[in-house]
């Protein structure tokens, strides 16, 4: 490769990470927002995987079944956390289609 085809190969590539970087940047600012079953549990995070907001019906909560409410929050937050990254693929596999890059 000569100088010129280098110098052309390193704008794209800059360019790319530039793209890349407001494309997280957008993904941070959102919010996921997880449901569990019958709507018993929600929780809400941010693309930069923060919890803002965990909300429990009150029908959700069973003295007598503890393990109940523990699998609705799982479920809820797994569920947004689950967008999160469905949402990180499809935005960010524009960048990186042909590359084998783990978690993208």
């Amino acid at each position: 490769m000569n100088g010129m085809n280098m110098g052309k190969l390193m704008q794209q590539a800059q360019e790319m990470q530039r793209k890349m970087s407001a494309q997280q940047s957008e993904i941070e600012k959102q919010d996921f927002t997880g449901t569990a079953p019958d709507g018993l549990v929600t929780a809400t995070f941010t693309g930069a995987r923060q919890m803002k907001d965990l909300q429990i019906k009150p029908e959700a909560i069973d003295p007598d079944d503890p393990d109940m409410l523990s699998d609705l929050v799982i479920s809820a937050v797994n569920d947004a956390l689950g967008q999160i990254d469905e949402t990180t693929k499809s935005k960010m596999g524009q960048f990186t289609q042909g590359m084998n890059i783990p978690g993208l």
